[in-house]
């Protein structure tokens, strides 16, 4: 069975026990796309990325990854398939025992034949594509959170996956981090060709990246399409999204002012660092 989207989720229904979370959820991402998926708390987003990697079995309809379905693969298939997508979850999830190059390298070392010097090639250069070539052997503990989050992109990239999903990418981050962040991710879609599937309730990181999205409620889908149709959407649940207060929701682009107060934290700013490659405090 073949497809020629990246995504391809069909009639989607999910459930924890009786309740439904959500409800005959459609959605399409083309190849190369960068899509968000946005939503309030409790209306099935993070549901719906768990099926979409294969960590929850639909209670109806499908998910194609990559033109094939994913929860009817077993065995060899479905891990090879599992492979060919990478992962930015919201905390990061490094492994802390274990420097920044050793998280990078774990993915090409149990899931390829490569040597041991051609890993330490391919993990120096996922880590100049994020902008970290001085963190190889550092802890994750000796980073930033921006850097932690540049770290984490960097190993959901190693096998070079053609769809990425990120979770919350630059949740909790200041400003300036969240902007190059979202940079980050449009450079690696040019650079590399993946669709990234983005999962974020930030106003400004939707603004800077999202070239079509979905918004979902009540566990279904209520607008889907580019970002200016979603917006022009007639529905109060779109309506409270996007007009959320700039005091507590949307991050533009950082002013001389963000980066003092980031200065005054103790450098913790990449562009503080002058490129970030360095430990923080």
């Amino acid at each position: 069975m073949t497809d020629d989207s990246a995504l391809r989720v069909e009639g989607l229904v999910a459930r924890y026990g009786e309740q439904t979370i959500l409800d005959g959820v459609d959605l399409t991402v083309a190849r190369g796309e960068i899509r968000a998926i946005l939503g309030g708390s409790g209306g099935g987003k993070t549901t719906l990325l768990k099926h979409c990697i294969g960590l929850l079995t639909p209670a109806a309809g499908k998910v194609l990854v990559l033109g094939q379905p994913l929860h009817q693969l077993e065995g060899a298939e479905r891990v090879a398939l599992l492979r060919r997508i990478g992962v930015l979850f919201q905390s990061g999830a490094l492994l802390g025992s274990i420097t920044v190059g050793e998280n990078i390298a774990l993915p090409l070392r149990e899931h390829t034949d490569l040597s041991e010097e051609v890993i330490h090639e391919v993990v120096g250069l996922k880590l100049a594509a994020v902008e970290l070539s001085r963190a190889e052997n550092l802890l994750p503990s000796e980073l930033s959170g921006g850097m932690r989050k540049r770290a984490a992109l960097a190993r959901a990239m190693a096998l070079d996956p053609p769809l990425l999903f990120c979770d919350e990418p630059s949740a909790g981050l200041d400003p300036l981090n969240s902007s190059e962040i979202d940079e980050l991710i449009l450079r690696l879609r040019d650079r590399f060709g993946m669709a990234i599937v983005v999962v974020t309730h930030e106003l400004m990181s939707i603004e800077r990246i999202a070239e079509r999205a979905t918004m979902l409620f009540g566990g279904k889908v209520i607008a889907d399409g580019t970002l200016a149709e979603v917006k022009a959407t007639d529905h109060s649940e779109i309506h409270s999204f996007f007009q959320r207060s700039a005091a507590g929701e949307m991050r533009g682009p950082a002013s001389a002012l963000d980066v003092l107060r980031v200065a005054s934290r103790g450098g913790s700013s990449d562009f503080a660092r002058q490129g970030g490659d360095g430990p923080t405090e």
